[in-house]
């Protein structure tokens, strides 16, 4: 695991750079609300650099997915090349990946670029992207096999309620204690730092929870647990892929994790917020992304 204490790191670079660059590896969203281009605009409001390499090109909007083509393999790994084979990569997010064959590319990729870098590996935040708003399992039983193989190189994994349910072999969770007992399990299998977040859940206040593995002497550090209210709105399109961008801009630039989640806690209740004064879309619209900027 390249960051292995989950608390401190570096600032962004260790030759200097005080703005770190971001590589999202995820599928697009055309209305700009999901996928790349919502991890881009979750950088730059955390005033991080935002590169992208395209796993699928999707043909959405603010009503549902209509199609989706997978460029070859081969492009995805010249892609991943171009980029790290120029640009000093700081942090990397991984949102839809879609196929095991894909997956298995990314990991490829991942493998060569952090041999022997230890903890000067970029950040790795994973969106386990695995089951659609509607409830849809989006990954064939092949591909679930390959990201499970994939999350030990992750230092932070995000999935919602259903998918971590997946990812522990149960029912999506009721209650935040249920919620909190898969956190462990995956956790624990992975040895990997989860964020529980509880937006799923019928909360009025929704808490987010950071779940630690255990260690070798099989003690769990205490839970870190972040609590924001629940915002009545339908423009929850791109929350997840947002949030995980969000993050891994931050840890690169520094933060530990709970300053990171407490951070992005705060400006993901402010987008949300400001999410009704746009008019995108007929469907569930995007959150307001630059919320603490547009203030006029």
């Amino acid at each position: 695991m390249p960051v292995s204490d989950f608390s401190t790191r570096p600032a962004a670079s260790a030759d200097g750079r005080t703005i770190p660059n971001l590589l999202s590896i995820a599928g697009t969203d055309p209305t700009g609300g999901a996928g790349i281009q919502a991890d881009l605009k979750s950088f730059a409001a955390h005033r991080a650099y935002g590169m992208c390499v395209v796993t699928a090109l999707v043909a959405q909007n603010t009503e549902g997915v209509r199609d989706i083509h997978l460029p070859p393999v081969e492009f995805l790994r010249a892609q991943l090349d171009a980029v790290s084979d120029d640009v000093a990569i700081d942090g990397v997010k991984v949102g839809m990946l879609g196929t095991a064959e894909i997956i298995s590319t990314v990991a490829a990729w991942w493998d060569e670029l952090t041999q022997d870098s230890g903890a000067g590996a970029p950040v790795l935040v994973v969106d386990p992207v695995m089951v659609a708003t509607s409830g849809d399992r989006l990954l064939h039983a092949e591909a679930e096999s390959a990201l499970n193989g994939f999350l030990h190189r992750a230092d932070l994994i995000t999935p919602n309620v259903p998918e971590l349910a997946l990812l522990a072999g149960a029912e999506p969770a009721a209650t935040t204690e249920e919620l909190l007992a898969q956190a462990e399990q995956v956790a624990d299998t992975h040895h990997v730092l989860v964020l529980a977040k509880g937006g799923h859940l019928e909360d009025a206040t929704v808490t987010d929870t950071l779940v630690h593995p255990t260690d070798d002497a099989g003690h769990r550090p205490s839970y870190q647990q972040f609590e924001s209210p629940r915002v009545e709105t339908s423009s929850t399109h791109g929350t997840g892929c947002s949030v995980s961008a969000a993050l891994a801009a931050l840890r690169a630039r520094g933060l530990s994790w709970p300053e990171s989640v407490a951070q992005v806690k705060d400006w993901m209740t402010s987008s949300l917020q400001a999410a009704e004064a746009l008019d995108v879309g007929r469907g569930h619209g995007p959150i307001q992304h630059f919320a603490d900027l547009w203030t006029s």
